[in-house]
């Protein structure tokens, strides 16, 4: 959806989402967020009457629906679905992303953890959840192709932080390396998973 065709309190969180993504939580301006998100300033304390606080959280959350959401996507984009190819399909985003358009953006849910979980406590909880609202989708999808439940989970916890850890040496190194290292070093443990017992 275009930025255009959202409301504009919807328009704003997207637009803190993408800003923070490139610039940090530090150095995104509730201003600048207006102007990206095409709104006028008057507007941020009538949506936002707890400032920056809370659009960041909210940008934050958006995220994480945002990367639950895509699961499904990947998954429908395999001809068989498997743990392997989900996570390639995870990682594939990103590497797509900075072939094309540069190293510029990472993800949103990572740069308010580093900025501002440890000194904002509704942040640190915000930032919690959508890793939450993340890795869920991916249990379950594990768990639908048959990894044992109790290690579901697990395994979610494992490609989302070596994804995470990926786009962040890939950003440092310019570089899509690290991404398409940990999709091939992982999707042979992920797909060995199917059908064990704990």
């Amino acid at each position: 959806m275009a930025v255009s065709e959202r409301g504009a309190r919807e328009r704003m969180v997207f637009s803190a989402a993408q800003l923070i993504r490139r610039d940090g939580v530090a150095a995104t301006g509730m201003r600048e967020v207006a102007a990206h998100a095409g709104a006028p300033r008057g507007s941020l304390q009538h949506y936002f009457p707890g400032g920056k606080e809370q659009l960041v959280n909210e940008a934050v959350e958006w995220a994480g629906r945002y990367a639950g959401k895509r699961v499904a996507r990947f998954l429908a984009a395999l001809p068989e679905p498997t743990p392997s190819g989900l996570f390639a399909g995870m990682v594939r985003q990103w590497t797509d992303e900075y072939e094309s358009a540069g190293f510029a953006g990472g993800c949103p849910v990572a740069a308010a953890t580093v900025d501002w979980a440890e000194s904002t406590a509704s942040t640190r909880t915000a930032v919690a959840e959508a890793f939450a609202t993340w890795t869920g989708p991916v249990a379950h999808a594990l768990a639908d192709m048959g990894v044992p439940e109790e290690r579901a989970g697990a395994l979610a916890t494992l490609m989302v932080s070596a994804l995470e850890g990926a786009i962040l040496m890939a950003r440092a190194e310019r570089d899509v390396r690290p991404l398409t290292t940990v999709a091939r070093e992982l999707g042979p443990l992920l797909d060995a998973a199917v059908g064990l017992e704990g």
